[in-house]
């Protein structure tokens, strides 16, 4: 098994990070803030106005360490992308089940009954520990029938027209789960979100999507070209593809978690001119802090049959990905949970 490697997030602002031997070096001014072992160092991902001398970039490149930047409100702007690993024979393999609606179709169909699976995995967790709620009961029989209806899918629109109505569905009763917050929920809104849930919904997304990018490249498929998200410049669309199956159990469970707790509030969000919400600094600390945490815990995984960290998920995926597109599996099993 992969070792789970660390992550560095860099949130202060004005620092400067370079490369000194066989370490990595966080300065700002002339103030040493940290030194880390490279070997140690999965990702390095920078928030804000965060300068990478060039010897650490190319360093990051031949190393595979994934190396992000970020706006100080975690908006994803750009990735250091070294050498491409693997075999050139899987990646053409890659490209033309992209290119075959029906072998498409088929990944895709997994992957999406995956994601509503795990959904309503969620709420029915949620009714087990609070009792019975008639609005979630409803929601639970929806996806029951999206579930199937994604089992007779011929053709990816359609595929992706079921993900839609499932989201939708799970996210109308997304408000009941909060509980005790002074946040509420009233729908999904992604550029920009106007709510503090669907600003931390957006930031833990686009941190799980950056995990699957490098998991994707390390296993040597190309993360931007995916079999439910289409080709689109400068999309990852296969790593979307595979955030799809981490979604609920992941990241919603975790920011459900955030919020329930108490250990963020509204004040810990501030308003743009625009009317976007985001994440204050110190709070943005608090989030990576327990996001890191999570990384650790670990979780059965159900095909593997033995216990993963949640980091390693995304690796775990890729690999499996892979091994079914060389033909050594004869289907590709998603991550799902009880």
């Amino acid at each position: 098994m992969k070792k789970l490697l660390n992550t560095l997030y860099i949130t202060r602002q004005e620092t400067y990070i370079h490369k000194e031997r066989e370490t990595i070096v966080i300065k700002q001014g002339g103030e040493k803030l940290g030194q880390f072992p490279a070997l140690t160092i999965g990702n390095i991902l920078c928030f804000g106005l965060v300068t990478v001398s060039p010897p650490l970039m190319g360093y990051c490149g031949e190393q595979g360490i994934g190396l992000s930047f970020y706006t100080d409100y975690g908006r994803f702007l750009a990735r250091i992308q070294g050498r491409q690993s693997g075999n050139v024979l899987l990646r053409r393999t890659q490209y033309r089940i992209a290119d075959d609606e029906q072998k498409s179709n088929q990944i895709a169909q997994v992957m999406v009954g995956a994601k509503i699976a795990n959904a309503r995995s969620v709420l029915q967790r949620e009714l087990r520990n609070h009792g019975e709620n008639q609005a979630i009961t409803e929601i639970v029989r929806r996806l029951a029938d999206a579930l199937k209806r994604c089992e007779k899918s011929e053709r990816v629109e359609q595929t992706m027209g079921i993900e839609g109505e499932a989201a939708s569905s799970y996210f109308s009763v997304f408000n009941e789960l909060l509980r005790g917050s002074e946040c509420t929920f009233d729908g999904r809104i992604r550029r920009p979100p106007t709510d503090p849930v669907n600003a931390l919904l957006s930031f833990i997304y686009s941190l799980i999507t950056q995990e699957c990018v490098s998991a994707l490249m390390g296993v040597g498929l190309d993360p931007y070209v995916g079999f439910l998200h289409q080709d689109r410049p400068g999309r990852p669309s296969l790593a979307l593809d595979l955030l799809e199956e981490f979604r609920a159990p992941w990241a919603d469970r975790f920011v459900l978690t955030l919020f329930n707790r108490k250990q963020l509030q509204s004040n810990d969000f501030k308003i743009e001119a625009s009317g976007a919400i985001r994440l204050s600094d110190d709070a943005r600390k608090k989030v990576l802090t327990a996001f890191q945490e999570r990384k650790q815990e670990e979780v059965m995984h159900p095909y593997l049959e033995e216990k993963v960290p949640y980091g390693l998920l995304p690796h775990c995926q890729a690999m499996l990905l892979a091994r079914h597109l060389r033909g050594d599996m004869a289907f590709y099993p998603p991550f799902l949970v009880k």
